[in-house]
């Protein structure tokens, strides 16, 4: 009973929503009314400017790294896997939004850079090369995303962090499926456009 309130404790944790609260405190905007719509700091940078979307970007990284050390702390690799994720999950569906929310890309990024530094190190460096060549978050995003997994199983991690990472990976892909398709279509926002 313990540990299924950890977890649904860890969703809760992952719903809060940081973009639209700090959208609507400091920047008096609904970001799910401006920009592209979406809950996530790329918007927030596009609506409200750089200042706020680096509060709504650390409060989601807080999501997934307190998640992942909760689930650490509680001991056991099902907890490991189940906390980081039920934050994931909270970030995209968020009870406090009517089961709305963003892509979960800072909040995942949190639950790595606790579960495996030397890899949120990699896909940031990757994540940051890819958004200056190509201006697209989107994408750099669904690559991180991608690679995420690949690099867990390179670095020998155990099972529980491989599981997690799939896990997270295909939330976040599928969460990018409008984004793939207006990337084939050659309609999608760079990160200096209005979307």
């Amino acid at each position: 009973m313990k540990e299924v309130l950890v977890v649904l404790l860890c969703y809760l944790i992952g719903s809060i929503p940081f973009s639209y609260l700090f959208g609507r405190i400091f920047g008096k905007v609904d970001v799910r009314s401006r920009g592209s719509g979406n809950v996530g700091a790329t918007n927030v940078l596009r609506t409200t400017g750089v200042k706020v979307a680096l509060l709504a970007l650390a409060g989601d990284l807080f999501k997934g790294y307190f998640a992942a050390w909760l689930g650490f702390q509680m001991g056991g690799p099902v907890m490991l896997v189940l906390c980081p994720f039920a934050a994931v999950c909270g970030h995209c569906c968020s009870v406090f939004l009517k089961f709305r929310g963003g892509k979960g890309v800072a909040t995942a990024a949190g639950t790595i850079l606790f579960l495996a530094p030397e890899i949120f190190l990699i896909l940031l460096i990757l994540l940051v090369l890819i958004v200056v060549f190509s201006g697209y978050v989107s994408l750099a995003s669904i690559i991180a995303a991608s690679i995420f997994p690949i690099l867990v199983i390179a670095f020998d991690k155990s099972l529980a962090h491989i599981v997690v990472s799939i896990l997270i990976a295909l939330t976040v892909i599928y969460k990018h499926r409008a984004n793939i398709v207006r990337l084939r279509n050659g309609t999608e926002a760079k990160i200096n456009e209005k979307a």
